[in-house]
């Protein structure tokens, strides 16, 4: 969660989790509804349609921006003589990949996405460290 989107946080301190587990369980859970204690004291805080709402992911448009911002980052990045030369994974595939997803014939998103991740974190934290992040070789 280096650099991620994280709103849970206040819920970790731990004096508000002792106050949370002193709870009787029916305000935490009732008739197969959770969080009961939580949404009655944000009520008139929150629209009922918030409080209400199924749970939601946090979506990025990964997808668009490896085809547009991040296009250049990733081939660098999956394409370049360090990464190929760590045999962990088939230079041929991961270029087809980024050739189909550029091209908007598959969508590899996820795939590159990680073998970004991956290559990143070992060139920061495996090769050189931080002043590898700096430039892509």
């Amino acid at each position: 969660m280096a650099h991620g989107l994280e709103a849970r946080s206040p819920f970790l301190d731990h004096e508000f989790m002792e106050f949370a587990a002193r709870l009787p369980e029916d305000m935490k859970l009732a008739r197969g509804k959770t969080k009961v204690a939580l949404k009655r004291a944000l009520r008139g805080v929150l629209p009922a349609e918030v409080l209400e709402r199924r749970k939601m992911g946090f979506n990025v448009p990964v997808d668009r921006w490896l085809r547009n911002e991040l296009k250049e980052l990733s081939h660098d990045l999956l394409l370049s003589l360090r990464a190929r030369s760590r045999g962990y994974f088939q230079p041929k595939f991961v270029e087809q990949m980024l050739r189909e997803h550029d091209r908007g014939t598959r969508n590899w998103h996820t795939q590159i996405w990680n073998l970004m991740m991956l290559e990143s974190w070992h060139r920061a934290f495996v090769d050189d460290g931080a002043t590898a992040m700096v430039r892509p070789a």
